[in-house]
């Protein structure tokens, strides 16, 4: 391979890993959409912010599907435990009432 196919070949795998990081992005933004659909309900009916249970069942299922994807579980788990203490801040601001406005459920 020429320095120039070389060049190319990076080009495209490089858009390719873009493209990838740009659909994580969504994702997590569609995710969080819809933990803070479950913090306004949690709020509204006086539920707690933090389900441990809930957050160690899904533990268990994330080390599981990272070991069927070839990922290190371990991994997978550090990333999901940042994802879960942003949506127990965002919890905990929506039940003090601290929520930006756009987490607000203006209807209830």
């Amino acid at each position: 391979m020429t320095d120039k196919e070389t060049m190319a070949e990076l080009d495209r795998l490089r858009a390719s890993i873009d493209n990838f990081d740009a659909a994580l992005v969504h994702i997590l933004a569609e995710r969080f959409r819809r933990t803070r659909e479950v913090g306004l309900l949690k709020a509204r009916h006086g539920m707690p912010a933090l389900d441990a249970a809930r957050e160690a069942a899904q533990a268990e299922r994330l080390r599981g599907l990272a070991g069927e994807a070839g990922l290190d579980p371990a991994f997978v788990e550090e990333f999901f435990r940042l994802v879960v203490e942003e949506v127990r801040r965002n919890h905990r601001a929506i039940a003090e009432g601290n929520a930006p406005a756009e987490s607000r459920d203006e209807t209830a």
